[in-house]
């Protein structure tokens, strides 16, 4: 199952909360995308379905071995992209925008050569 850009969404911001907090719940991730339960229950069962959720019988969310994967890797371009733009001068909240809109169509190969260049730039400070 090839995840839309919202399903990536969500599993990044189940691991940024469980990376805050000890357990995350669907009311959680609704505050913290701004959307309302019902979306986030919709979504929830369609990551589960897909295999990058699971819930506990007290509605904890918990990201499989897969869902870990996707969300780490969204994360981290979200942080590199954010990186990037804010080394050309770009606002903070700016950069933080344009990096969520862009880390979920960007070619592995542009990533990957817009993050060696990030590595460069932190080494010549």
């Amino acid at each position: 199952m090839r995840l839309q850009e919202s399903g990536e969404m969500y599993l990044e911001t189940i691991l940024s909360l469980s990376r805050q907090q000890n357990r995350v719940r669907s009311i959680d991730v609704a505050e913290a995308l701004c959307v309302t339960k019902p979306s986030v229950s919709r979504a929830v069962g369609l990551l589960k379905q897909g295999g990058y959720l699971t819930a506990d019988r007290d509605g904890f969310l918990f990201l499989t071995d897969n869902g870990r994967e996707v969300a780490e890797r969204t994360l981290e371009r979200h942080h590199v992209l954010t990186e990037f733009f804010l080394s050309l001068g770009v606002s903070p909240e700016v950069a933080d925008s344009d990096a969520c809109k862009i880390e979920h169509d960007i070619s592995d190969e542009s990533f990957e050569a817009i993050k060696r260049r990030v590595e460069t730039v932190k080494k010549e400070v």
